[in-house]
């Protein structure tokens, strides 16, 4: 995901939950209840897609943050109960429709209970977790999210939110993780949680906007064509062997320390200092790579962020769209030209793009691509929080890396299936880009 703003510094870090250090004991989540369907709102392409594919574990995303004190559950229902009247995507559901479409409907979302989730013998917190979030954050769950808290009896308890995928991205996290922070503390000083919070637009709201954008320029679409017929009529895929990949395979992830806080520093002073971005440079390092390696142009899908006003920067939603890049010139002046044609291929709604192809064709071994820059995000979490983001555990079939930037370095989090071929090519891959962004530390 491209972020946009030079704004305040902030910190994240990447797990997944199989990795995920909790305090022992049981874990307790808020099972909150749903009412009545009030009012249906829009789908946007990608919800209808992610959604689409049905109920299953593992197509979540969640925030993790330790507290600096104790806190009882009624102080943590109060403070997430005002999240959820905050962020109009956490009062929505989806329905299959008779037709196989994908509906979504505003929901009355009630105090529940807690439930508690022993940890069995042999197990730990975080096997518990996963099986509570893979449950509770499914694509059709009423509501799909939930609040979990291990270490509920200890002074320092462990907080995390999950979120089925279709409700929240990378940003919205740190939005959570705020928000939820802010409204705890109200409870505790004995304000209404979450009062001095602007108030938010939902992100049906801008769904809603996207569907009323006119239809997108005819070299747009042409490019979009290209694209596709270069891929064989898919979207790009991994340049490398992934073996049998024809069905999902087991995932593999793998998260890489790139460049530490000193060396990013000197990394974006030296980019600087040629007239580049980051981004630009880490392209040139990928088309390098794939040349190389492969023989082939950079070809990857691009994840773009969509908050294009200010106005979306405090919501919670699926504010990602699909981009291709396709970088064939090394030069970092031509990959800089690869970035910008990238959001402007995704700067326009991809339903009707897509239309004529029944959705975005996604075929097997899809490579993906994603670069987020914490620093450049106009929300900020305390890093004593030790927030992080945690991933679930699913199936694959595709290479996705996520290069992430926060105050303490460049990160890599690659996910990829888990085959003897793959076992050989991807961090043969990934050795070849961080040898390669680490090279640009001592150039001239």
């Amino acid at each position: 995901m491209l972020a946009s703003k030079s704004l305040q510094y902030d910190v994240m870090r990447l797990t997944s939950v199989p990795d995920l250090d909790l305090p022992g004991g049981p874990l307790r989540s808020l099972a909150l209840t749903v009412g009545e369907d009030l009012r249906p709102l829009p789908v946007s392409f990608d919800q209808g897609r992610h959604v689409g594919l049905g109920q299953r574990p593992g197509s979540w995303m969640a925030v993790a943050v330790v507290l600096p004190h104790a806190v009882t559950t009624d102080q943590l229902t109060a403070a997430w109960l005002a999240v959820v009247a905050r962020h109009g995507t956490l009062r929505t559901v989806f329905t299959p429709g008779d037709d196989g479409s994908v509906r979504l409907h505003e929901v009355q979302v009630l105090p529940g209970r807690w439930l508690e989730h022993e940890v069995p013998d042999g197990q730990r917190p975080r096997d518990v977790l996963r099986v509570v979030l893979d449950e509770a954050c499914a694509p059709y769950a009423r509501p799909s999210h939930r609040l979990v808290v291990a270490g509920g009896d200890s002074d320092h308890p462990t907080l995390v939110v999950g979120l089925d995928h279709a409700h929240t991205d990378a940003w919205s996290l740190l939005v959570l993780a705020r928000d939820l922070m802010t409204c705890l503390d109200d409870v505790l000083a004995g304000r209404e949680p979450g009062a001095a919070l602007a108030p938010v637009d939902a992100f049906a709201d801008h769904s809603a906007l996207l569907e009323s954008m006119p239809p997108a320029p005819e070299e747009v679409r042409r490019r979009w064509a290209e694209i596709l017929a270069a891929g064989g009529g898919s979207m790009p895929t991994f340049p490398l062997p992934l073996g049998d990949v024809s069905t999902p395979q087991p995932d593999v992830v793998e998260v890489r320390d790139v460049l530490d806080e000193v060396e990013l520093a000197r990394f974006d002073e030296v980019v600087q200092q040629r007239g580049h971005r980051m981004f630009s440079v880490a392209v040139s390092v990928l088309t390098r790579v794939s040349a190389e390696m492969a023989g082939v142009p950079l070809r990857a899908v691009l994840p773009v962020h969509s908050r294009l006003e200010d106005r979306w920067h405090d919501s919670v939603g699926w504010f990602i769209t699909n981009a291709v890049i396709e970088s064939r010139d090394p030069d970092p002046t031509a990959c800089a030209g690869a970035v910008r044609e990238a959001i402007r291929l995704g700067s326009h709604p991809l339903g009707p793009i897509m239309a004529p192809y029944g959705g975005m064709p996604a075929g097997p071994g899809m490579f993906a691509i994603s670069w987020l820059d914490n620093r450049r995000l106009p929300v900020t979490v305390d890093r004593a929080l030790r927030p992080r983001h945690v991933s679930a555990v699913i199936r694959t079939d595709g290479v996705m890396i996520w290069f992430v930037i926060n105050d303490s370095g460049l990160h890599l989090r690659c996910r990829s299936p888990d085959t003897p071929e793959a076992h050989v090519s991807v961090p043969a891959w990934l050795n070849a880009v961080c040898s390669g962004l680490r090279d640009q530390l001592t150039l001239p």
